[in-house]
């Protein structure tokens, strides 16, 4: 018998990265990102009305893949007794983490490495965002056991993960990643 899924469908910017290798430590297949191709792959089957998962789906593991992570819902029909993790973090440190991320990619497009959209700073527009996603996935998952709110930022790790997945806790260090301080004021 195969296990449940896992959907990551924080935001990015939320520890997205860390939960990945977490879940591959844990023996997960997990598929973090993936580019504008698995956004294609994603959207062209939501198009065609196919399961979401159609050509990526030697996974079972996903993880800051905003295709996937908007549609939460279509995912938890599609695949019964899913696992889902809201990453998450305090909204002015993800504004601020987002912003350093758009002036990363505005350099690595002045030097023709970067050719994605991601190049605007919005920070009222990002937390609108932000605000809109968890208030659709709390609705979504109110009064569910399947859904974990994640906040490695704030000190989350496999003793909030594991026991969530049904899994022992393992002894190494959980794998934080681009750790950041706080905004500036």
């Amino acid at each position: 018998m195969s296990r449940p899924k896992v959907f990551g469908i924080g935001l990015n910017k939320t520890g997205t990265i860390s939960l990945h290798q977490a879940l591959e430590h844990l023996g997960y297949r997990s598929l973090h990102w993936g580019g504008p191709e698995v956004r294609r792959v994603v959207e062209g089957n939501a198009e065609a009305d196919r399961p979401l998962l159609t050509g990526i789906d030697d996974h079972d593991a996903f993880s800051d893949i905003f295709a996937l992570s908007e549609r939460f819902d279509v995912l938890d029909q599609q695949y019964p007794g899913s696992r889902f993790v809201l990453t998450t973090r305090p909204v002015e440190h993800w504004v601020e983490s987002r912003r350093k991320h758009v002036l990363r990619n505005r350099e690595r497009a002045e030097v023709g490495e970067y050719t994605g959209t991601f190049l605007e700073i919005e920070p009222d527009a990002w937390r609108a965002e932000f605000a809109a996603h968890h208030e659709r996935v709390a609705a979504y998952f109110a009064g569910r056991t399947d859904l974990l709110t994640f906040r490695i930022a704030e000190g989350d790790n496999y003793e909030q993960l594991c026991p969530f997945l049904g899994l022992p806790v393992p002894s190494e260090p959980f794998p934080h990643r681009h750790r950041a301080g706080a905004p500036p004021s």
